[in-house]
């Protein structure tokens, strides 16, 4: 067990080969072997996948756009199918900061607007509080930020 207080800061970047499975709007809207997790203090991994392990055809690029210290830009994603969408669901580093320059392309998906998410079978708890995408299972112990039961995390 890990525990996410011993997670670095600046946050940590690490290659998985743990099995991610993303369903959204009743599909599977990502599958892979291939995973590259940050790992940061008191936040629950954050599990980004290669482009060609997402369907790219329900992911629109849409308007708006944070910055982490750590990572730089991000820019977000809705999945669509039909007429359903997840507003801002997922997000995207296009041209991260050198040490996150793995990420560049790669997708991450908020586990509380997915329908589920699994990591190696395992069903996914999102972290608490809307702004964060941390992956909360068995292997990971808090408290973690965005808990409101530790505003001191908030």
């Amino acid at each position: 067990m890990e525990r996410v207080a011993d997670y670095p800061r600046p946050p940590a970047l690490v290659a998985s080969t743990a099995h991610v499975e993303v369903e959204a709007l009743g599909r599977r809207l990502a599958d892979s072997h291939r995973s590259l997790l940050v790992k940061e203090t008191f936040h629950p991994p954050t599990v980004y996948l290669p482009p060609e392990a997402v369907q790219l055809e329900l992911l629109e690029a849409v308007p708006g756009r944070s910055f982490c210290e750590w990572k730089g830009l991000a820019t977000y994603v809705d999945v669509v199918l039909d007429e359903r969408r997840l507003r801002r669901a997922g997000w995207t580093y296009t041209d991260p900061t050198p040490a996150f320059r793995e990420l560049a392309g790669w997708f991450s998906f908020y586990p509380a607007l997915m329908d589920a998410c699994f990591l190696d079978g395992e069903r996914v708890t999102p972290q608490p509080g809307g702004f964060y995408g941390g992956w909360i299972t068995s292997r990971v112990c808090g408290p973690f930020k965005g808990d409101p039961q530790h505003p001191e995390l908030i």
